[in-house]
């Protein structure tokens, strides 16, 4: 493996993946958040500095981060599977009797600032979509073609609990070059994680990375994992969901829970579906669209024509007992990378750390 260099900037990183071919997607600050969205050159070119970010349960405000930092965020609504996994795309169409099977459009995408965490749910939905006997082409092709450039947290919101889980703040598999922002001076630590990062980072300016350099990226991580703002102790809780199925808990969160849907939108893991069928009025043409499903809608599971989890508590029983119990029977593993994406976006504030402790 290639060693690691420092960048003084990020903008030959960027450009150098334009050249490419990628459309290079990075962290800004718009609408009020933090979202991953293209980087389009012009004056405003590169991801947004200067802005810090404050996460509680059904909270999220901007700030200036008083330092200029390029990543001195937590991760935002965004993750990954937007790009591997899109809310909403076209399977084929039916025009004349006759079926269109619609081209899967995997454009190469260069993602800038992933962080542990959506690398981890990345590996996650890579099993779903890739591990079964039945393959999902449309996936594997958008995986392909993405190129991923991760970052090592150094700020973690006060939502994130993937130390307790094994899946961060530090960087360790998944990416093709992971970033660490490093101060005094201004400079990125840059580590290639493969042939195609050491391709790249070969072709930057750049100079070697000094002891003093990696030695000051591990106390970023080290110093990120010990201000997580929230932990899961994720030893018996498959056990201790299963065995608290009927525990009255259920049905108090259930008087909180909107059965908003937010959390399973902004989980990078969740991966439900549901297929939906129009017609033109104009041409006739029957379209058949795929988009992302919930199991807090009613409609998402029904027997017999009636929904099998009436109740939000059911619904929301179902999900978190599908994160940290039967998930790890299905893919062998948690469904819960510690992001803390659903605690944030809970209209209601509905923490699921607190509420697994309840659940003890």
């Amino acid at each position: 493996m290639s060693p690691a260099v420092v960048l003084d900037s990020l903008g030959p990183l960027i450009g150098a993946l334009r050249a490419s071919g990628h459309t290079v997607v990075g962290p800004v600050a718009r609408d009020g958040v933090i979202r991953l969205t293209e980087l389009v050159p012009g004056p405003d070119d590169g991801p947004t500095a200067g802005r810090a970010d404050e996460q509680a349960p059904g909270s999220y405000r901007l700030r200036d981060d008083g330092r200029g930092l390029v990543f001195g965020h937590a991760a935002g609504p965004d993750s990954i599977k937007r790009w591997t996994h899109p809310p909403r795309s076209e399977l084929f169409r039916m025009r004349g009797g006759v079926v269109e099977r619609t081209p899967v459009e995997a454009p190469k995408v260069a993602l800038l600032g992933v962080r542990a965490c959506d690398l981890a749910a990345l590996a996650v939905q890579d099993r779903v979509f890739l591990g079964g006997r039945h393959p999902d082409e449309a996936y594997r092709a958008r995986r392909e073609a993405l190129f991923l450039v991760a970052v090592n947290c150094a700020v973690p919101g006060g939502t994130c609990f993937c130390a307790s889980l094994g899946t961060g703040p530090r960087v360790t598999s998944g990416h093709d070059v992971v970033l660490t922002e490093l101060t005094g001076p201004h400079r990125f630590l840059a580590e290639p994680g493969g042939e195609r990062g050491a391709a790249l980072l070969a072709g930057l300016p750049s100079r070697p990375a000094t002891a003093a350099d990696l030695e000051a990226a591990r106390e970023v991580s080290e110093r990120a994992a010990r201000r997580m703002g929230r932990r899961v102790d994720p030893d018996g809780v498959k056990e201790r969901l299963a065995a608290r199925r009927d525990s009255p808990v259920w049905d108090e969160i259930g008087s909180r829970c909107l059965t908003c849907a937010n959390c399973t939108m902004v989980c990078p893991t969740c991966f439900c579906v549901t297929v939906e069928d129009g017609t033109g009025l104009a041409d006739g043409t029957a379209v058949r669209t795929e988009r992302w499903d919930s199991c807090f809608a009613l409609e998402f599971t029904e027997l017999g024509g009636a929904p099998v989890r009436s109740s939000g508590g059911a619904r929301y029983r179902q999900w978190l007992s599908h994160k940290f119990s039967t998930w790890a029977d299905q893919f062998g593993t948690l469904g819960c990378v510690g992001c803390g994406r659903c605690v944030t976006w809970c209209p209601a504030g509905i923490d699921l750390t607190e509420e697994l402790e309840r659940l003890r």
